[in-house]
Protein backbone atom coordinates (compact mmCIF):
# COMPACT_ATOMS: atom_id res chain seq x y z
CA UNK A 1 0.00 0.00 0.00
CA UNK A 2 1.03 3.34 -0.92
CA UNK A 3 0.87 6.31 1.45
CA UNK A 4 1.02 10.24 0.67
CA UNK A 5 3.76 12.02 2.74
CA UNK A 6 0.97 13.60 4.83
CA UNK A 7 -0.68 10.23 5.50
CA UNK A 8 3.07 8.88 6.21
CA UNK A 9 3.19 11.68 9.29
CA UNK A 10 0.14 11.60 10.31
CA UNK A 11 0.90 7.90 10.73
CA UNK A 12 3.91 8.77 12.62
CA UNK A 13 2.24 11.07 14.83
CA UNK A 14 -0.24 8.67 15.99
CA UNK A 15 2.63 5.59 16.76
CA UNK A 16 4.35 8.60 18.87
CA UNK A 17 1.25 9.33 20.65
CA UNK A 18 0.23 5.77 21.26
CA UNK A 19 3.90 5.74 22.52
CA UNK A 20 3.37 8.10 25.18
CA UNK A 21 -0.04 7.86 26.21
CA UNK A 22 -0.35 4.06 26.64
CA UNK A 23 0.93 3.42 30.20
CA UNK A 24 4.08 1.72 30.78
CA UNK A 25 5.02 2.24 27.35
CA UNK A 26 8.01 5.46 28.47
CA UNK A 27 10.81 4.22 28.88
CA UNK A 28 12.59 4.05 32.11
CA UNK A 29 15.51 5.86 32.73
CA UNK A 30 18.06 6.65 36.08
CA UNK A 31 17.82 10.50 36.99
CA UNK A 32 19.50 11.52 40.41
CA UNK A 33 17.60 15.16 40.39
CA UNK A 34 17.30 17.45 43.74
CA UNK A 35 14.14 14.86 44.95
CA UNK A 36 16.03 11.49 44.80
CA UNK A 37 19.52 13.47 46.20
CA UNK A 38 17.11 15.30 48.98
CA UNK A 39 15.66 11.53 49.74
CA UNK A 40 19.43 9.81 49.93
CA UNK A 41 20.26 12.79 52.27
CA UNK A 42 17.28 12.39 54.55
CA UNK A 43 17.69 8.51 54.47
CA UNK A 44 21.64 8.91 55.51
CA UNK A 45 20.25 10.81 58.13
CA UNK A 46 18.25 8.24 59.21
CA UNK A 47 14.85 10.02 58.86
CA UNK A 48 13.58 7.09 57.14
CA UNK A 49 9.84 8.18 57.31
CA UNK A 50 10.80 11.77 55.79
CA UNK A 51 12.86 10.16 52.87
CA UNK A 52 9.89 6.91 52.25
CA UNK A 53 7.26 9.77 51.99
CA UNK A 54 9.67 11.71 49.07
CA UNK A 55 9.71 8.29 47.27
CA UNK A 56 6.41 7.74 47.43
CA UNK A 57 5.43 11.00 45.76
CA UNK A 58 8.14 10.73 43.59
CA UNK A 59 6.20 7.06 42.45
CA UNK A 60 3.46 8.93 41.39
CA UNK A 61 5.04 12.15 39.78
CA UNK A 62 7.74 10.67 38.65
CA UNK A 63 7.09 6.93 37.78
CA UNK A 64 9.96 5.70 35.25
CA UNK A 65 12.26 7.35 37.55
CA UNK A 66 14.30 3.85 38.79
CA UNK A 67 16.62 6.02 40.73
CA UNK A 68 13.34 5.79 43.20
CA UNK A 69 14.14 1.97 43.76
CA UNK A 70 18.32 2.22 44.84
CA UNK A 71 17.40 5.17 46.97
CA UNK A 72 14.45 2.81 48.78
CA UNK A 73 16.89 0.06 49.04
CA UNK A 74 19.09 2.15 51.63
CA UNK A 75 15.77 2.71 53.79
CA UNK A 76 15.86 -1.21 54.11
CA UNK A 77 19.85 -1.39 54.18
CA UNK A 78 19.60 0.86 57.94
CA UNK A 79 16.28 -0.41 59.29
CA UNK A 80 17.75 -3.74 59.25
CA UNK A 81 21.27 -3.21 59.67
CA UNK A 82 20.15 -1.11 62.57
CA UNK A 83 17.29 -2.59 64.27
CA UNK A 84 18.49 -6.22 63.57
CA UNK A 85 14.79 -7.57 63.85
CA UNK A 86 14.65 -10.80 62.58
CA UNK A 87 10.38 -10.50 61.79
CA UNK A 88 11.52 -7.33 59.33
CA UNK A 89 14.08 -8.92 57.79
CA UNK A 90 12.59 -11.63 56.77
CA UNK A 91 9.37 -9.34 55.29
CA UNK A 92 12.19 -6.76 53.63
CA UNK A 93 14.40 -9.38 51.67
CA UNK A 94 11.00 -9.94 49.55
CA UNK A 95 12.21 -6.27 48.31
CA UNK A 96 15.46 -7.21 46.86
CA UNK A 97 14.16 -9.27 43.83
CA UNK A 98 11.54 -6.40 43.38
CA UNK A 99 13.66 -3.82 43.17
CA UNK A 100 16.52 -5.61 40.93
CA UNK A 101 13.91 -6.54 38.86
CA UNK A 102 12.35 -2.79 37.87
CA UNK A 103 15.90 -1.67 37.96
CA UNK A 104 16.05 -4.42 34.87
CA UNK A 105 13.44 -2.22 33.27
CA UNK A 106 15.73 0.85 32.40
CA UNK A 107 18.01 1.55 29.74
CA UNK A 108 21.60 -0.85 29.99
CA UNK A 109 23.15 1.92 28.21
CA UNK A 110 22.90 4.16 31.70
CA UNK A 111 26.10 3.71 33.70
CA UNK A 112 23.36 3.91 36.67
CA UNK A 113 21.91 0.25 35.15
CA UNK A 114 24.55 -2.10 36.59
CA UNK A 115 25.74 0.18 39.80
CA UNK A 116 22.64 0.51 41.00
CA UNK A 117 22.34 -3.55 41.26
CA UNK A 118 25.62 -3.80 42.29
CA UNK A 119 25.30 -1.58 45.06
CA UNK A 120 22.10 -3.28 46.26
CA UNK A 121 23.45 -6.66 46.10
CA UNK A 122 26.12 -4.70 48.13
CA UNK A 123 24.03 -3.45 51.03
CA UNK A 124 22.35 -6.96 51.18
CA UNK A 125 26.01 -8.69 51.83
CA UNK A 126 25.92 -6.62 54.65
CA UNK A 127 22.79 -7.27 56.23
CA UNK A 128 23.11 -10.98 55.63
CA UNK A 129 26.37 -10.92 57.32
CA UNK A 130 24.55 -9.07 60.33
CA UNK A 131 22.13 -11.92 59.96
CA UNK A 132 24.41 -14.75 60.23
CA UNK A 133 23.49 -16.00 56.60
CA UNK A 134 27.36 -15.93 55.43
CA UNK A 135 26.01 -17.98 52.32
CA UNK A 136 23.85 -15.49 51.19
CA UNK A 137 26.51 -12.68 52.05
CA UNK A 138 29.72 -14.18 50.00
CA UNK A 139 26.83 -14.75 46.99
CA UNK A 140 25.09 -11.20 46.92
CA UNK A 141 29.05 -9.62 47.38
CA UNK A 142 30.07 -12.20 44.45
CA UNK A 143 27.16 -10.57 42.69
CA UNK A 144 28.19 -7.12 43.08
CA UNK A 145 31.40 -7.21 42.76
CA UNK A 146 30.67 -9.16 39.22
CA UNK A 147 28.50 -6.65 38.35
CA UNK A 148 30.43 -3.48 39.49
CA UNK A 149 33.27 -4.79 37.36
CA UNK A 150 31.21 -5.02 34.48
CA UNK A 151 30.31 -1.29 34.72
CA UNK A 152 33.84 -0.59 35.46
CA UNK A 153 34.76 -1.87 31.80
CA UNK A 154 31.77 -0.08 29.80
CA UNK A 155 32.26 3.30 31.96
CA UNK A 156 35.56 3.45 33.34
CA UNK A 157 34.95 7.13 34.14
CA UNK A 158 31.97 6.62 36.38
CA UNK A 159 32.85 7.50 40.01
CA UNK A 160 30.21 5.74 41.96
CA UNK A 161 31.82 2.16 40.86
CA UNK A 162 35.09 3.12 42.54
CA UNK A 163 33.29 3.79 45.98
CA UNK A 164 32.43 0.20 45.76
CA UNK A 165 34.74 -1.99 43.88
CA UNK A 166 37.20 -0.02 46.39
CA UNK A 167 35.72 -1.58 49.89
CA UNK A 168 35.54 -4.79 48.20
CA UNK A 169 39.20 -5.20 46.75
CA UNK A 170 40.25 -3.78 49.92
CA UNK A 171 38.14 -6.77 51.56
CA UNK A 172 39.23 -9.30 49.05
CA UNK A 173 42.91 -10.40 50.73
CA UNK A 174 42.08 -9.92 53.92
CA UNK A 175 39.24 -12.85 54.16
CA UNK A 176 40.30 -15.54 57.25
CA UNK A 177 41.06 -18.98 56.63
CA UNK A 178 37.70 -19.74 58.68
CA UNK A 179 35.59 -17.86 55.81
CA UNK A 180 37.95 -19.31 52.53
CA UNK A 181 35.23 -21.25 51.45
CA UNK A 182 33.63 -18.11 50.57
CA UNK A 183 35.76 -17.42 47.77
CA UNK A 184 34.37 -19.30 45.34
CA UNK A 185 30.87 -17.53 45.69
CA UNK A 186 33.15 -14.43 44.95
CA UNK A 187 33.59 -15.19 41.53
CA UNK A 188 37.38 -15.03 41.61
CA UNK A 189 37.07 -11.74 43.25
CA UNK A 190 40.79 -10.46 43.85
CA UNK A 191 42.36 -7.19 45.26
CA UNK A 192 44.10 -5.71 47.82
CA UNK A 193 44.22 -2.95 50.63
CA UNK A 194 46.44 -1.10 48.27
CA UNK A 195 44.17 -1.34 45.38
CA UNK A 196 41.20 -0.35 46.89
CA UNK A 197 42.57 2.61 49.05
CA UNK A 198 43.52 3.93 46.24
CA UNK A 199 40.08 3.68 44.31
CA UNK A 200 38.61 4.79 47.09
CA UNK A 201 41.46 8.53 47.03
CA UNK A 202 40.19 8.60 43.36
CA UNK A 203 36.41 9.03 44.34
CA UNK A 204 37.36 11.71 46.30
CA UNK A 205 39.15 13.49 44.59
CA UNK A 206 36.54 13.64 42.47
CA UNK A 207 34.44 15.04 44.90
CA UNK A 208 36.64 17.71 45.85
CA UNK A 209 36.32 19.16 42.37
CA UNK A 210 32.47 18.25 41.45
CA UNK A 211 28.89 17.81 43.04
CA UNK A 212 29.34 14.04 44.19
CA UNK A 213 25.82 12.61 46.04
CA UNK A 214 27.77 9.70 47.88
CA UNK A 215 30.95 11.91 49.07
CA UNK A 216 30.14 11.15 52.56
CA UNK A 217 29.74 7.65 52.04
CA UNK A 218 33.25 7.22 50.31
CA UNK A 219 35.13 9.08 52.95
CA UNK A 220 33.25 6.36 55.42
CA UNK A 221 34.41 3.63 53.60
CA UNK A 222 37.86 5.48 53.29
CA UNK A 223 38.24 5.86 57.56
CA UNK A 224 37.16 2.71 57.92
CA UNK A 225 39.50 1.04 55.33
CA UNK A 226 42.55 3.25 57.26
CA UNK A 227 40.94 2.14 60.77
CA UNK A 228 40.55 -1.34 60.33
CA UNK A 229 42.58 -2.72 57.27
CA UNK A 230 45.89 -0.15 57.83
CA UNK A 231 45.75 -0.26 61.45
CA UNK A 232 46.15 3.60 61.65
CA UNK A 233 43.81 5.04 64.52
CA UNK A 234 44.82 8.54 64.36
CA UNK A 235 44.88 8.70 60.71
CA UNK A 236 41.22 7.50 60.54
CA UNK A 237 40.28 10.09 62.87
CA UNK A 238 41.87 12.66 61.50
CA UNK A 239 39.99 12.06 58.20
CA UNK A 240 36.55 12.18 59.86
CA UNK A 241 37.53 15.48 61.99
CA UNK A 242 38.05 16.87 58.72
CA UNK A 243 34.67 15.53 57.02
CA UNK A 244 31.48 17.65 57.46
CA UNK A 245 29.35 15.15 59.62
CA UNK A 246 27.39 16.22 62.20
CA UNK A 247 27.59 14.05 65.35
CA UNK A 248 25.25 16.32 67.49
CA UNK A 249 22.18 15.34 64.82
CA UNK A 250 22.67 13.07 62.70
CA UNK A 251 22.64 9.18 64.54
CA UNK A 252 24.58 7.69 61.87
CA UNK A 253 27.32 10.35 62.09
CA UNK A 254 27.74 10.34 66.23
CA UNK A 255 27.90 6.43 65.49
CA UNK A 256 30.68 6.53 62.81
CA UNK A 257 32.78 9.24 64.14
CA UNK A 258 32.37 7.97 68.02
CA UNK A 259 33.27 3.96 66.46
CA UNK A 260 36.42 5.74 65.31
CA UNK A 261 37.14 7.81 68.93
CA UNK A 262 36.51 4.47 70.43
CA UNK A 263 39.52 2.45 68.30
CA UNK A 264 41.67 5.84 68.28
CA UNK A 265 42.16 6.63 72.11
CA UNK A 266 39.84 9.49 71.88
CA UNK A 267 38.00 8.18 74.37
CA UNK A 268 36.73 11.52 76.22
CA UNK A 269 35.91 12.83 72.68
CA UNK A 270 33.39 9.79 72.18
CA UNK A 271 32.06 10.64 75.74
CA UNK A 272 31.43 14.23 74.85
CA UNK A 273 30.04 13.68 71.34
CA UNK A 274 27.56 10.80 72.57
CA UNK A 275 26.54 12.84 75.47
CA UNK A 276 25.37 16.24 72.75
CA UNK A 277 23.61 14.11 70.70
CA UNK A 278 20.14 15.03 70.41
CA UNK A 279 17.41 12.94 68.29
CA UNK A 280 16.05 15.16 65.38
CA UNK A 281 12.11 15.25 64.36
CA UNK A 282 11.59 11.77 62.99
CA UNK A 283 15.16 10.11 63.21
CA UNK A 284 14.94 6.34 63.66
CA UNK A 285 16.16 5.39 67.17
CA UNK A 286 19.77 3.96 67.76
CA UNK A 287 20.46 2.08 70.98
CA UNK A 288 23.85 1.14 69.88
CA UNK A 289 24.77 4.96 70.83
CA UNK A 290 23.41 4.04 74.20
CA UNK A 291 26.03 1.08 74.16
CA UNK A 292 28.84 3.05 72.99
CA UNK A 293 28.36 5.64 75.40
CA UNK A 294 28.31 3.09 78.05
CA UNK A 295 31.57 1.54 76.86
CA UNK A 296 33.57 4.83 76.88
CA UNK A 297 32.59 5.57 80.37
CA UNK A 298 33.62 2.21 81.45
CA UNK A 299 37.00 2.77 79.80
CA UNK A 300 37.21 5.97 81.94
CA UNK A 301 35.98 3.58 85.06
CA UNK A 302 32.93 6.51 85.54
CA UNK A 303 30.22 4.95 87.84
CA UNK A 304 27.24 5.91 85.38
CA UNK A 305 28.58 3.65 82.73
CA UNK A 306 25.90 0.50 83.71
CA UNK A 307 23.02 2.94 83.14
CA UNK A 308 23.73 3.16 79.48
CA UNK A 309 24.10 -0.63 79.02
CA UNK A 310 20.63 -1.34 80.77
CA UNK A 311 19.24 1.13 78.79
CA UNK A 312 20.88 0.09 75.57
CA UNK A 313 19.61 -3.53 76.67
CA UNK A 314 15.73 -2.14 76.89
CA UNK A 315 15.51 -0.76 73.98
CA UNK A 316 17.10 -3.11 71.12
CA UNK A 317 15.45 -5.68 69.88
CA UNK A 318 18.48 -7.19 67.80
CA UNK A 319 20.74 -9.61 68.16
CA UNK A 320 23.91 -8.62 68.02
CA UNK A 321 25.81 -6.84 71.20
CA UNK A 322 23.69 -8.22 73.85
CA UNK A 323 25.87 -10.89 75.44
CA UNK A 324 28.97 -7.70 75.16
CA UNK A 325 26.60 -5.70 76.91
CA UNK A 326 25.73 -8.31 79.73
CA UNK A 327 29.40 -8.89 80.01
CA UNK A 328 30.43 -5.05 80.76
CA UNK A 329 27.36 -5.10 83.21
CA UNK A 330 29.23 -7.82 85.18
CA UNK A 331 32.83 -6.37 84.69
CA UNK A 332 30.95 -2.52 86.18
CA UNK A 333 30.45 -5.20 89.04
CA UNK A 334 33.60 -6.62 89.59
CA UNK A 335 35.65 -3.18 89.11
CA UNK A 336 33.16 -2.25 92.04
CA UNK A 337 33.90 -5.34 94.03
CA UNK A 338 30.77 -6.56 93.41
CA UNK A 339 31.36 -10.31 92.84
CA UNK A 340 27.46 -11.41 92.99
CA UNK A 341 26.58 -8.50 90.89
CA UNK A 342 29.22 -10.07 88.67
CA UNK A 343 28.00 -13.19 88.70
CA UNK A 344 24.40 -12.44 88.10
CA UNK A 345 25.41 -10.29 84.72
CA UNK A 346 27.34 -13.32 83.51
CA UNK A 347 24.05 -15.39 83.75
CA UNK A 348 21.94 -13.37 81.88
CA UNK A 349 24.76 -13.14 79.46
CA UNK A 350 25.01 -17.22 78.72
CA UNK A 351 21.41 -17.26 78.52
CA UNK A 352 20.44 -13.90 75.92
CA UNK A 353 21.05 -12.66 72.46
CA UNK A 354 23.61 -14.36 70.30
CA UNK A 355 27.48 -15.51 69.32
CA UNK A 356 27.72 -14.87 65.57
CA UNK A 357 30.58 -12.26 65.86
CA UNK A 358 34.25 -11.87 68.46
CA UNK A 359 33.06 -9.81 70.93
CA UNK A 360 29.60 -11.96 71.90
CA UNK A 361 31.44 -14.89 71.40
CA UNK A 362 33.96 -13.73 73.97
CA UNK A 363 31.58 -12.56 76.26
CA UNK A 364 29.81 -15.83 76.68
CA UNK A 365 33.19 -17.85 76.35
CA UNK A 366 33.55 -15.69 79.81
CA UNK A 367 30.51 -16.54 81.03
CA UNK A 368 30.54 -20.79 80.22
CA UNK A 369 34.51 -20.78 81.85
CA UNK A 370 33.68 -20.68 85.53
CA UNK A 371 36.67 -18.32 86.17
CA UNK A 372 36.63 -15.01 87.55
CA UNK A 373 39.03 -12.33 85.77
CA UNK A 374 41.27 -10.56 88.00
CA UNK A 375 39.35 -6.96 89.14
CA UNK A 376 42.78 -5.31 88.21
CA UNK A 377 43.68 -6.81 85.10
CA UNK A 378 40.16 -5.75 84.17
CA UNK A 379 40.68 -1.97 85.25
CA UNK A 380 43.85 -2.25 83.34
CA UNK A 381 42.60 -3.77 79.88
CA UNK A 382 39.31 -1.12 80.05
CA UNK A 383 41.78 1.99 80.95
CA UNK A 384 43.92 0.85 78.35
CA UNK A 385 40.90 0.45 75.77
CA UNK A 386 39.97 4.47 76.45
CA UNK A 387 43.66 5.53 75.34
CA UNK A 388 44.52 6.19 79.51
CA UNK A 389 47.98 4.52 79.25
CA UNK A 390 49.71 5.94 82.26
CA UNK A 391 46.70 4.89 84.45
CA UNK A 392 47.12 1.80 83.64
CA UNK A 393 50.75 1.61 83.42
CA UNK A 394 50.53 2.69 87.33
CA UNK A 395 47.56 0.25 88.16
CA UNK A 396 49.90 -2.53 86.84
CA UNK A 397 52.87 -1.49 88.06
CA UNK A 398 51.69 -1.78 91.86
CA UNK A 399 50.93 -5.83 90.80
CA UNK A 400 54.99 -6.12 89.73
CA UNK A 401 56.10 -8.18 92.65
CA UNK A 402 53.06 -10.20 92.73
CA UNK A 403 52.67 -14.20 92.39
CA UNK A 404 49.91 -14.54 90.24
CA UNK A 405 47.94 -18.14 91.30
CA UNK A 406 47.27 -19.88 87.78
CA UNK A 407 49.34 -19.25 84.26
CA UNK A 408 46.23 -17.88 82.96
CA UNK A 409 46.54 -14.59 84.62
CA UNK A 410 49.79 -14.36 84.73
CA UNK A 411 50.06 -14.49 81.19
CA UNK A 412 47.09 -12.08 80.61
CA UNK A 413 49.30 -9.88 83.45
CA UNK A 414 52.59 -10.02 80.96
CA UNK A 415 50.60 -9.53 77.87
CA UNK A 416 48.46 -6.48 79.55
CA UNK A 417 51.71 -4.87 80.81
CA UNK A 418 53.12 -5.26 76.96
CA UNK A 419 49.66 -3.96 75.31
CA UNK A 420 50.18 -0.97 77.66
CA UNK A 421 54.02 -0.32 76.77
CA UNK A 422 52.97 -0.48 73.29
CA UNK A 423 50.40 2.58 73.59
CA UNK A 424 52.97 4.72 75.87
CA UNK A 425 55.43 4.12 72.86
CA UNK A 426 58.21 2.14 74.81
CA UNK A 427 58.26 -0.25 72.10
CA UNK A 428 61.44 -2.38 72.81
CA UNK A 429 59.92 -3.20 76.17
CA UNK A 430 56.57 -4.27 74.66
CA UNK A 431 58.41 -6.23 71.84
CA UNK A 432 60.07 -7.71 74.94
CA UNK A 433 56.53 -8.52 76.81
CA UNK A 434 54.91 -9.93 73.91
CA UNK A 435 57.81 -12.30 72.85
CA UNK A 436 57.54 -13.31 76.62
CA UNK A 437 53.39 -14.19 76.05
CA UNK A 438 53.61 -15.90 72.79
CA UNK A 439 56.62 -18.21 74.52
CA UNK A 440 54.02 -18.71 77.02
CA UNK A 441 50.96 -18.91 75.59
CA UNK A 442 51.07 -20.13 72.25
CA UNK A 443 49.28 -22.99 72.75
CA UNK A 444 46.74 -22.12 74.84
CA UNK A 445 43.60 -21.26 73.92
CA UNK A 446 43.32 -17.96 75.22
CA UNK A 447 43.64 -14.94 72.53
CA UNK A 448 46.94 -13.24 74.35
CA UNK A 449 49.53 -15.19 72.44
CA UNK A 450 48.25 -14.76 68.77
CA UNK A 451 47.48 -10.84 69.63
CA UNK A 452 50.79 -9.92 70.77
CA UNK A 453 52.39 -11.77 67.72
CA UNK A 454 49.82 -9.60 65.71
CA UNK A 455 50.72 -5.73 67.67
CA UNK A 456 54.61 -7.58 67.65
CA UNK A 457 53.82 -7.11 63.54
CA UNK A 458 52.74 -4.06 63.79
CA UNK A 459 55.54 -2.28 65.84
CA UNK A 460 57.77 -4.07 63.49
CA UNK A 461 56.25 -2.88 60.55
CA UNK A 462 56.76 0.60 62.07
CA UNK A 463 59.83 0.53 61.98
CA UNK A 464 59.66 -0.82 58.68
CA UNK A 465 61.82 -4.05 60.17
CA UNK A 466 59.73 -6.19 57.17
CA UNK A 467 61.07 -9.10 57.49
CA UNK A 468 60.29 -9.64 61.51
CA UNK A 469 56.42 -8.29 60.26
CA UNK A 470 56.02 -10.59 57.86
CA UNK A 471 57.31 -13.48 60.74
CA UNK A 472 55.11 -12.35 63.16
CA UNK A 473 51.95 -11.52 61.30
CA UNK A 474 52.01 -15.28 59.44
CA UNK A 475 52.76 -16.88 63.68
CA UNK A 476 49.43 -14.72 64.09
CA UNK A 477 47.94 -16.82 61.67
CA UNK A 478 48.78 -19.93 62.49
CA UNK A 479 47.23 -19.44 66.06
CA UNK A 480 44.11 -20.75 67.20
CA UNK A 481 42.46 -18.90 70.31
CA UNK A 482 38.98 -19.66 71.56
CA UNK A 483 38.66 -16.17 71.04
CA UNK A 484 38.59 -13.15 68.51
CA UNK A 485 40.19 -15.66 65.86
CA UNK A 486 38.89 -14.41 63.09
CA UNK A 487 39.41 -10.52 63.95
CA UNK A 488 42.93 -11.40 64.82
CA UNK A 489 43.77 -13.51 61.39
CA UNK A 490 41.75 -11.09 59.53
CA UNK A 491 44.18 -8.21 60.72
CA UNK A 492 47.16 -10.12 60.46
CA UNK A 493 46.36 -10.62 56.64
CA UNK A 494 46.25 -7.56 56.09
CA UNK A 495 49.28 -6.87 57.23
CA UNK A 496 50.73 -9.46 54.92
CA UNK A 497 48.66 -7.79 52.34
CA UNK A 498 50.62 -4.57 53.38
CA UNK A 499 53.91 -6.02 52.98
CA UNK A 500 53.32 -7.83 49.60
CA UNK A 501 54.26 -4.99 47.20
CA UNK A 502 57.09 -4.31 49.05
CA UNK A 503 60.81 -5.45 48.17
CA UNK A 504 62.73 -6.45 51.59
Amino acid sequence: MNYTLLEKTTLLGLVLLLHWAIPGQAEAYFSYNASIKQAYQKAVALRIDESAAILARLKIQDPDNLAVYHIENYLDFFRLYINENAEEYSILKKHLDQRLNKIKAGNPQSPYYLYAQGDIFLQWSLVRLKFGDYLGAFSNAGKAFRLLKKNQEKFPNFMPNYKDLGLLHAMAGTIPDNYQWGLKLLGGMQGSIAQGKAELEKVMRYARQNDFLFEDETVVYYAFLVLYLENDAEEAWKILQNQNLDAAKNPLHCFLKSSVALRSGHNNEAIDMLSKYTKQGSAMDFPALEFQLGLAKLRRLDDDAAQHFSSFLSNFRGRNNIKEAYQKLAWSELIKGNTSGYKRYLQLCSQKGVADFGSDKNALEESQSGFMPDPVLVRARLLFDGGYFQKAYDLLKEKETYTWPNQGLQLEYTYRSGRVLHGMSRWDDALKLYRQTIAMGRESTYYFACNAALQAGLICELRKDYPQAQRYFQLCTEMRPSDYRTSLHQAAKAGLGRLKGLKF
